[in-house]
């Protein structure tokens, strides 16, 4: 087994047992609560799930690669730029998994020196695994995916997602969908899963997503598992997405120009 082979089981592993944890806290039931931070608000929640989530998969990783830096939600804190990284969304999709919508997810990704390595993407729920190595593709539950081939806006369903402000940045997404739809797409969808939402383009179902602040986190498994399908991910200004919060428009590559029409003239 290579390294990269073995980080992505790592990752899996991990996943898996993350997700096995919001499954029980999913079937037993679980009691939500507002985060802390400052500025957080009502509808912006955790949980023990959460919290036990994460300790988990950290645990996981910890025993496997001791020395690698472990960057999460929750309450894990590294540097971007550390060496060996690994990024954790110990559930994304929090509003979902409170309100018993089968559709969150596990993301964790391995980035070496600002480069995604491998990474996994976990519905547990579904018991769908998604999964890259770096030049080695994308799979679901080990059988290839890919991008759509969809050339036009016209021929497409564009995934979106807002992020917990309800001001001024909710209003800029509001009128790029407005633009989308003057583009006669087939529709949106707004799931509230970005790891996932990232999958789904990857295996064709979206032929792109936008959303204008997200964290590393949400995006850095799906970025991957997205180009190794053959897609593209940028900011949603067209740069080179780094490992920060930032905004994110992805693509099945031939959508990526008009797409970034739109969410560039409507860009906070």
């Amino acid at each position: 087994m290579n390294q990269s082979t073995e980080l992505l089981l790592a990752a899996t592993t991990a996943a898996q047992r993350g997700g096995d944890i919001l499954m029980r806290y999913l079937r037993d039931g679980v009691e939500m609560r507002a985060k802390s931070h400052e500025g957080a608000k009502t509808y912006d929640l955790v949980s023990d799930a959460d919290i036990e989530s994460e300790n988990a998969i950290a645990k996981h990783l910890h025993s496997k690669y001791p020395t690698h830096h472990l960057l999460g939600e929750e309450n894990l804190h590294a540097e971007a730029d550390s060496d060996n990284l690994w990024i954790i969304d110990p559930l994304d999709g929090t509003n979902n998994f409170a309100h018993g919508v089968l559709h969150f997810g596990v993301s964790i990704a391995y980035y070496c020196k600002g480069t995604p390595i491998v990474a996994a993407v976990f519905n547990p729920a579904r018991d769908e695994m998604y999964t890259a190595i770096a030049g080695g593709g994308a799979f679901l539950n080990g059988r290839a995916i890919e991008v759509s081939r969809d050339g036009k806006l016209s021929q497409s369903l564009i995934g979106c997602g807002f992020y917990y402000d309800r001001g001024e940045m909710m209003k800029k997404t509001l009128a790029a969908i407005e633009s989308f739809f003057a583009e006669d797409i087939h529709g949106i969808r707004r799931f509230g899963t970005a790891s996932l939402d990232l999958c789904q383009v990857a295996s064709g179902q979206f032929g792109g997503f936008f959303e204008y602040q997200l964290s590393p986190w949400d995006f850095a498994a799906g970025a991957l598992i997205l180009t190794e399908a053959g897609g593209k991910i940028t900011t949603a200004r067209g740069d080179e997405l780094p490992i920060e919060k930032t905004s994110v428009l992805a693509s099945n590559g031939l959508l990526h120009d008009a797409m970034l029409t739109i969410t560039k003239a409507h860009h906070p």
